[in-house]
């Protein structure tokens, strides 16, 4: 669908190169080398720039929300993209404290909230129990704009991208996402959600083992997998982590959602997941397995399970520490300390 380069390995090496130079033991900062290393890579250069940050967070409705999966009636998912757009949502503040910019999307509310970027593919998707959530072609859409998101963000001089969510039923979806790809159990991939009890959670899990029964998706087919029990939302940030990759800018995933759209693009592209960053190890089942499956490990674990791109906005503090270090650190030689490493 789209083309994704490979990270640069000259400018990896030649940024590690510059680490070793330090005045430290040689790799002494561990995965924080790493991640400026890894920046390099993507961004093709070994004087990468992470200043310039946005976090997309893609919303949309999801028929199975009337399953009875969530804590909260489908109605939250306006509410909440209302407040994303007045800057009064979790992610909102830690985006600011990062630095970076909150791009709200409408990928499909059951009522349009106004205010934010419409991409809306329809009025929610359809309830995954029944059949599929959306056609293929609607999930292709979703990609593309996705894709344009990326694209635009990055031509505007984003260095760095987060992936965010917003979708009262979401966690569902993406547990039925993480099924049929990896071959699990409803049982073993279906959390708790928005925080659901012992009924709830059973409902989420039997939600998850009709759709796939119905559906009989194949894990080969990202995009029909995709169609089939994702979301709109999801199609749309899947969409964002390809064109981000294409346009060589790093892409920092958030929670379950966030990585079950990462995911499907990675099924569609594997050569994506050299492009990924992952936040935050996600207290859903389904997270930590997903993560695994692309070969990823999560900067940190603070038993986080809200979404919105928080876990994303949080890993960019670490991600601009790495480069900070890289350009602003004394060398041996600028400080006249003795190197006994090499």
């Amino acid at each position: 669908m789209i083309p994704i380069p490979t990270p640069d390995a000259a400018a990896r090496a030649d940024v590690r190169r510059r680490l070793d130079g330090k005045t430290k033991p040689r790799g002494s900062l561990g995965r924080l080398e790493e991640l400026a290393v890894a920046v390099a890579g993507i961004q093709g250069t070994s004087r990468p720039d992470v200043q310039k940050k946005a976090v997309v967070v893609m919303a949309a409705d999801h028929g199975v929300a009337d399953e009875g999966v969530s804590a909260y009636p489908a109605d939250v998912t306006r509410q909440m993209v209302l407040n994303f757009a007045s800057g009064g949502a979790a992610v909102c503040v830690l985006a600011r404290q990062a630095g970076a910019d909150v791009v709200v999307v409408d990928m499909g509310c059951r009522v349009a909230p106004g205010g934010v970027l419409d991409r809306r593919l329809g009025p929610g998707t359809a309830s995954i129990t029944r059949g599929p959530a959306m056609s293929v072609d609607q999930a292709r859409r979703g990609l593309e704009a996705g894709i344009e998101i990326a694209r635009g963000l990055a031509a505007k001089g984003v260095r760095l991208i987060g992936l965010g969510d917003m979708g009262i039923g979401n966690t569902t979806s993406s547990s039925a996402l993480a099924a049929a790809f990896l071959g699990a159990s409803p049982e073993d991939v279906t959390g708790r959600g928005t925080g659901v009890d012992d009924a709830g959670w059973k409902r989420k899990v039997d939600a998850v083992r009709r759709a796939l029964e119905v559906n009989r998706p194949d894990p080969s087919d990202g995009l029909g997998t995709l169609a089939k029990l994702g979301g709109f939302e999801i199609a749309g940030l899947a969409g964002v982590a390809l064109g981000a990759a294409a346009s060589r800018v790093p892409v920092v995933v958030d929670g379950l959602i966030a990585t079950a759209a990462a995911f499907a693009a990675f099924k569609i592209a594997p050569a994506l997941a050299g492009f990924l960053i992952p936040s935050h190890r996600s207290v859903e089942r389904a997270h930590p397995a997903l993560l695994e499956a692309m070969g990823l490990r999560p900067l940190f674990d603070l038993e986080m399970r809200l979404g919105e791109g928080t876990g994303a906005a949080l890993a960019m503090h670490l991600v601009e520490a790495s480069i900070r270090i890289l350009d602003e650190m004394a060398t041996f030689e600028s400080a006249g300390v003795s190197d006994t490493g090499k």
